[in-house]
């Protein structure tokens, strides 16, 4: 993989973002958002995102005014975004310093917003609070694709409808971004356009096999994406799965009923102030006692010892900042896409 400077790459995301007509605070946002993805190792959901958006830009599917957001507050806590599908980092960053600055108050801050569009790399937006010994939540779905079967059944219903957590503690916070499905559709593709199998039987083929295969997926009848726990214990992820599409489509008002057809994303962001509670130290000595007993546990493979979540994801960024981003080819080929027809031509390594 080549190395890339991610401050230079936020600068020519931004500027692409702009001349795309986007609005100078929204590309900023999204800039960021999107090598933040990246510098934590997600290449599915960050900077490779960049050239579906402008895409969506160009075709008027997204919107880049932040004039187009509209907001209901429902109390001093709680407040409903429709974001008429203006550029979904952007949104989510807004969501979470309006969630932020509820919680300094009440401890606790919470936005529903739907009609977003697409709203990248979840665990990218968690650190800043997290350094702020505060607690963001963020779940998502996208209710104009369906990828996942309920457990039991063939027929896709909903999306991998992730949940993004972030826990402050003193010597080693925790960074949690998981699918209520086995993988992500990003996934899928990525190992389908490789010519690759997956890691393990992540699909449900139409005819009810589990496969490794990603093109089981596009077959006919169509496979699916198995819920987290696969075959076996997959009616955990099916509910959490229900979980999700409850707290983001249907607490917006706004979903699969209404039949979407665009790239989007309802969403649910929190934002939780521990000294509102048991206290700010009181709870930094139970995360850092349970991480280290973590930690401590004896490993099942000596050559792999316990990794806490996002402890892997943040090396790499400290690395990446360190010596440069280290971006997958088929990352670097949607960039050198991207930057096609723009006044940044033949002055990046991308084109």
């Amino acid at each position: 993989m080549t190395r890339h400077d991610p401050i230079a790459l936020r600068e020519m995301l931004k500027t692409l973002f702009v001349e795309g007509g986007a609005d100078t605070e929204v590309a900023e946002v999204t800039a960021r958002v999107l090598v933040e993805g990246d510098l934590l190792g997600h290449h599915t959901h960050g900077t490779k995102l960049a050239n579906g958006y402008l895409k969506d830009l160009a075709a008027g599917h997204a919107s880049g005014d932040p004039g187009d957001l509209e907001i209901t507050q429902t109390s001093a806590v709680a407040a409903l975004y429709d974001g008429h599908y203006l550029l979904g980092p952007y949104l989510v960053q807004r969501a979470l310093d309006q969630c932020r600055e509820a919680a300094a108050t009440f401890g606790i801050g919470m936005v529903s917003l739907k009609r977003s569009h697409h709203i990248a790399c979840l665990a990218g937006y968690l650190q800043p609070l997290v350094e702020a010994n505060l607690i963001p939540l963020i779940l998502t779905s996208d209710p104009a694709v369906a990828s996942v079967a309920p457990f039991g059944g063939l027929d896709r219903v909903y999306t991998p409808n992730p949940l993004a957590i972030g826990i402050p503690g003193r010597e080693q916070p925790l960074l949690i971004d998981v699918s209520m499905s086995t993988i992500t559709n990003g996934t899928v593709a990525k190992a389908r356009a490789a010519g690759d199998t997956l890691p393990h039987p992540a699909i449900l083929t139409g005819h009810g096999q589990a496969s490794d295969d990603p093109e089981a997926y596009f077959a006919e009848p169509p496979g699916s994406i198995l819920p987290l726990g696969e075959l076996a214990f997959g009616h955990k992820g099916f509910a959490l799965g229900l979980m999700v599409e409850a707290l983001t489509s249907a607490l917006s008002g706004f979903g699969r009923k209404d039949s979407p057809d665009g790239w989007g994303a309802s969403v649910m962001v929190m934002v939780i102030d521990p000294s509102k509670f048991g206290g700010a130290e009181a709870f930094l000595d139970e995360t850092d006692h349970v991480a280290r007993q973590c930690q401590a546990s004896r490993p099942a493979d000596t050559e792999r010892p316990v990794r806490l979540p996002g402890q892997a994801a943040l090396a790499r960024r400290r690395d990446a900042l360190d010596h440069g981003l280290a971006l997958p080819q088929d990352v670097v080929d949607s960039l050198r896409d991207a930057v096609q027809g723009s006044s940044l031509v033949g002055t990046t390594p991308f084109g």
